[in-house]
């Protein structure tokens, strides 16, 4: 029996099978968690609705977090189907491709900026109000995904690297917030992975070198990794720590300067 057995989990931005969410729900459903999913509009319902199926979930639903009656209607649905609920996952985050052009400071328009805290940081305490009801003597568990630009100046990372600072103060404040409740909220930073979203980042091949040069364990992470790791945060296991970023990066945070490598012979 998994560690999540008897946990049901809402897995909000899985994308294709080389998202990230979509590591998170592989390791979940192993470790024996039921899964409802969201897609954000037909397009995606095609791609999504037999990921999720291949896991046996059979509850999936449009959600498109910038619009309130969506979030309404998807947790109202989830409440119908399963009385309550235990997990949300929110990988969910977004900047207009122009926002991600350039240098920062002429790249970031007020539009922009308002587009990227919308998706990427609004988005939970949106989907943490509509869960809190189903979360009710459950001890829930919210997980959301950060990324070192949140903390570090990262080349073309612009302006998500500040939606990514909200985010990760908004995990913090709904964490102090939904505590008394037994509802937790942390985040995982994760190291680059190959995924559609970051194929929208200038130089991210680069990036990719770049980690596995510098990190400790001189390799990337995978979705596997990240997957293990939120799986642990949403369950009983991790039931003493709330408000935290889990950094999942081989550790390449960590380090503060680094030398070239020097070539063997």
């Amino acid at each position: 029996m998994g560690f999540l057995a008897g946990k049901r989990a809402f897995i909000v931005g899985v994308a294709t099978d080389r998202s990230i969410a979509w590591g998170i729900a592989q390791a979940m459903h192993r470790e024996g968690a039921e899964l409802a999913f969201s897609y954000v509009n037909d397009k995606m319902k095609e791609r999504v609705e037999p990921l999720a199926q291949s896991l046996g979930a059979h509850l999936t639903m449009p959600l498109d977090v910038t619009v309130d009656s969506q979030t309404d209607a998807a947790f109202e649905r989830l409440g119908r189907e399963w009385g309550g609920l235990d997990i949300v996952v929110h990988a969910v985050a977004y900047a207009p491709r122009e926002a991600l052009t350039g240098s920062f400071a002429e790249a970031t328009s007020r539009e922009g900026f308002r587009i990227a805290h919308d998706v990427s940081s609004y988005s939970l305490t949106a989907l943490a109000r509509g869960a809190r009801p189903l979360m009710a003597a459950r001890n829930g568990a919210l997980l959301t995904l950060t990324y070192l630009g949140a903390v570090r100046s990262i080349p073309g990372y612009n302006v998500m690297g500040l939606a990514k600072a909200s985010l990760e103060a908004n995990v913090r404040f709904l964490a102090a917030d939904l505590g008394p409740e037994g509802i937790r909220v942390n985040g995982i930073s994760a190291g680059p992975i190959k995924t559609l979203a970051a194929a929208g980042i200038p130089g991210f091949r680069k990036m990719l070198g770049r980690v596995a040069e510098i990190a400790p364990l001189r390799r990337n992470v995978t979705l596997e990794h990240v997957g293990n790791a939120a799986a642990f945060l949403c369950s009983d296991l991790a039931a003493g720590i709330t408000g935290e970023i889990l950094y999942v990066d081989s550790g390449f945070s960590t380090v503060g300067m680094s030398f070239p490598q020097e070539a063997e012979g």
